[in-house]
């Protein structure tokens, strides 16, 4: 597996893949791909920066990291879902860990997602705080 950073040129496939983790996550995010361009165009306009995981040069997922937090912020993490099960996530977060030379990360995790809960503690990840919303 190599990582490739993304360049404004890749944010129809960046977007592409920010819906299927929507989809994936069941987020109640109801953006549709052109709008998720547009907010991904914007995201690598600013603090984010995207990486490409390749595998045989296929895309397989991808990763939208706030470098200039302290410590990093991964945003958005995906593994596409032909290429799943065969640990390829696992390898694209130590791959990502080790191009961003970085000792801390983190993330958030949606409460429903018990897939994704398991999978980032399997990578080391450990709940240090519950973000809560209120909605009417």
């Amino acid at each position: 597996m190599v990582i490739e950073k993304c360049s404004l040129k890749d944010v129809d496939r960046l977007a592409e893949l920010n819906k299927q983790l929507i989809e994936d996550e069941k987020s109640d995010n109801k953006m549709e791909v052109q709008e998720l361009r547009s907010r991904m165009e914007m995201f690598l306009q600013t603090d984010y920066s995207a990486y490409f995981f390749l595998e045989n040069n296929e895309v397989v997922g991808y990763a939208l990291v706030n470098e200039h937090s302290k410590p990093v912020y991964l945003r958005q993490f995906l593994i596409d879902r032909k290429y799943r099960r065969n640990h390829l996530g696992s390898k694209a977060i130590e791959l990502l860990i080790s191009e961003l030379a970085v000792s801390e990360m983190d993330i958030e995790v949606l409460s429903w997602n018990e897939t994704g809960m398991k999978f980032w503690e399997s990578c080391g990840f450990v709940e240090r705080s519950r973000c809560m919303r209120l909605s009417k």
